[in-house]
């Protein structure tokens, strides 16, 4: 597609064919949101994808799935089985048209159905194809399968999750390193597509799930690098990294340094403390000071004056407080509080989506970014299990109603 940049967004002259299961759904509509025209390839019948919950009103069907919603923004969708001969055929002729491919089978998959990297730059030398695989297209793991939980775990990243008495957990009920891939992937597409740019040439885009993963573990293996040591999970006693401590109407997050000495925000906190009638003695051995660990005595003291201190506030006075004495506190965000938040209501954070066939609207997080020129922005909900078929069958590639019902009839559409 041409290079030249309109102003509907970032991306508006680039198309993108999205061949990606759960793995990779972010990725797609990233492009899509900042403006690319893409098209979401489903197999006849729809993604499995779809019927991954929770749905909208508590009822499972493929059409209402939220987890869908969320990840498909800003796509058209078209049905196709590219094991066939004619939907190999008519999945070459959309590739002359994009610029981007984004495929998250396992390796050699494409390259087995003439449909892999070496065969589509024949056809667009321009092409940039994104492959999201568990382990990456090299390697002694390449072959090997994932789930977000086995991503989560080979990546390093859930050794330091959950409790020091207790085994490591996974976060989230959906997947988190499937979410990390598809932002790299996003990222390792649009360097590409500057790449070809300077270049004129398109490439390949690799990207491990697992790797993606263990770029958010520098807090982990730089302790590993530097001393030796492997980080453990947080400790229930004394004050060792952050704290949830329970208020009137809910929690807030709060960490005392514990062991030598004490930060300002502490002090701080003790200031506040002691301003509202809270005395006790303990207070003068907690004085910023101390050349040894606190006394475990002093220690359970301190904590159990902090917690009777917080139940007596609500999150929102205990922000002002913490605003008014420089007190490093922060309350816990429900979804509830996220979507009343004043500061997100102020930027426009929330986009409101219509979707005609259920008769509503739905409140969707809007763009990562701000630009002066063109943010992201959501184009569309996620489509319909063939909704632009017509559109892009029949009136993009001039294929005629016969043939397209003849197509439907064999399954390839």
């Amino acid at each position: 597609m041409a290079e030249e940049v309109k102003k509907e967004g970032m991306l508006s002259p680039y198309r993108a064919l999205d061949l990606t299961d759960e793995k990779g759904l972010l990725c797609g509509k990233i492009l899509g949101d900042l403006g690319a025209d893409v098209i979401k390839i489903e197999r006849p019948g729809g993604d499995p994808a779809r019927n991954l919950g929770p749905f909208y009103g508590d009822k499972p069907d493929p059409e209402k799935s939220l987890f869908w919603f969320a990840l498909n923004t800003s796509k058209r969708g078209i049905t196709l089985n590219i094991e066939t001969r004619d939907g190999q055929e008519i999945f070459k002729r959309l590739v002359k048209t994009a610029d981007f491919v984004i495929e998250s089978f396992a390796p050699g998959y494409l390259d087995k159905l003439g449909l892999g990297y070496s065969d589509l730059e024949k056809i667009n030398p321009g092409i940039i194809m994104v492959s999201i695989t568990p382990f990456g297209q090299t390697g002694p793991y390449k072959d090997w399968k994932t789930s977000d939980i086995v991503a989560w775990a080979m990546g390093g990243q859930m050794a330091p999750l959950g409790d020091v008495d207790r085994p490591p957990f996974r976060i989230s009920h959906h997947s988190q390193s499937y979410l990390n891939a598809g932002l790299d992937a996003a990222q390792g597409a649009l360097t590409a597509l500057f790449y070809r740019r300077v270049t004129g040439e398109g490439q390949q885009v690799d990207v491990s799930i697992q790797e993606s993963v263990v770029h958010c573990t520098e807090h982990i293996t730089s302790a590993w690098d530097r001393r030796k040591t492997i980080q453990k999970r947080a400790e229930q006693s004394g004050f060792r990294q952050s704290q949830l401590w329970k208020c009137k109407d809910g929690y807030i997050s709060y960490a005392y340094p514990g062991a030598r000495g004490v930060v300002t925000s502490d002090k701080a906190l003790l200031k506040w403390i002691t301003s509202e009638g809270f005395e006790d003695d303990h207070f003068r051995d907690f004085d910023g000071n101390q050349a040894n660990p606190l006394s475990e005595e002093t220690t359970e003291r301190l904590k159990q004056i902090t917690a009777t201190f917080f139940m007596r506030h609500s999150k929102a006075e205990l922000l002002d407080g913490a605003l008014k004495y420089d007190v490093q506190l922060y309350p816990v965000a429900t979804p509830a509080d996220i979507l009343e938040n004043p500061q997100l209501a102020a930027r426009g954070f929330w986009e409101e989506i219509e979707h005609p066939e259920l008769g509503t609207t739905m409140r969707y997080p809007g763009a990562f970014v701000r630009a002066s020129e063109s943010s992201p922005r959501i184009a569309r909900r996620a489509p319909l299990i063939g909704e632009h078929n017509i559109e892009i069958y029949e009136k993009e590639l001039r294929i005629s109603k016969e043939e397209i019902l003849v197509l439907k009839q064999a399954g390839v559409i």
